[in-house]
């Protein structure tokens, strides 16, 4: 098993081989908000590369992941155990759509979520497994996701989420059927004037309408190179 430095004196990361991490987990964890919340759930946590990100940056929070596929089940508790993290997170191999059997209605104070991005109908298919259960909505759909982190938040809590922008109307009228009522928004976009690749939304249990619609995240500067929040981000 080989560890690496997620940034110089951060934590030890072990990728599996079919769940490499990508700047969508990175942009997500910093996205959430994570002040005076202690209690979180990453729902289909894969490796833990978003727990360690919000486990390394406060120090008070305890995390849940919840991961169907075993292998990756068993890496994420690994790479929380090499980094000390074990005390205060906890790794379940199941699944979403079983979370009513395992968890009790409100129990986090706020759902991280980066889900499969396309439907079953949408194109190719891997015929890898775990690398097609990562792209496609082939184990849950959004309807699905949105549902499990509606009942895992508490009122008041907030679920954030990574996705394509082409399914954000989809996306804002799955959370608002489970009760999540869509708050915040930030595009995220190559470079200045282009067309957004990403999206990170916020969902509040039980919240008033109102969506208040961020600057964009731009990932690169005029001349092509990381741009200065992104540097932030990465910790560069």
């Amino acid at each position: 098993m080989e560890f690496e430095k997620l940034w110089p004196d951060g934590p030890l990361f072990c990728q599996a081989e079919h769940f490499r991490l990508g700047t969508d987990a990175v942009l997500l964890a910093d996205f959430a908000h994570k002040a005076g919340k202690r209690r979180g759930i990453d729902l289909g946590c894969a490796s833990g590369s978003i727990m360690l990100l919000m486990l390394a940056g406060e120090e008070r929070l305890d995390m849940t992941g919840l991961e169907i596929l075993p292998e990756a089940a068993e890496l994420a508790a690994e790479n929380m155990r090499v980094n000390a993290y074990d005390t205060r997170s906890r790794i379940i191999n199941g699944d979403i759509r079983g979370h009513r059997a395992l968890f009790k209605s409100g129990e986090f104070d706020f759902t991280v979520v980066n889900p499969p991005y396309y439907p079953v109908s949408s194109g190719y298919v891997s015929k890898n497994a775990p690398r097609a259960a990562a792209r496609g909505e082939l184990m849950c759909d959004l309807a699905d996701i949105c549902a499990a982190a509606a009942f895992l938040t508490r009122t008041g809590g907030s679920v954030y989420m990574v996705h394509k922008p082409e399914r954000l109307a989809e996306l804002c009228r799955r959370l608002s059927e489970a009760g999540l009522e869509p708050k915040r928004l930030r595009l995220v976009c190559a470079r200045e004037g282009a067309a957004p690749s990403l999206i990170l939304i916020e969902g509040r249990r039980g919240g008033k309408p109102g969506l208040s619609i961020e600057p964009a995240l731009i990932l690169q500067d005029r001349d092509g190179g990381e741009s200065e929040e992104i540097k932030r981000i990465y910790r560069r």
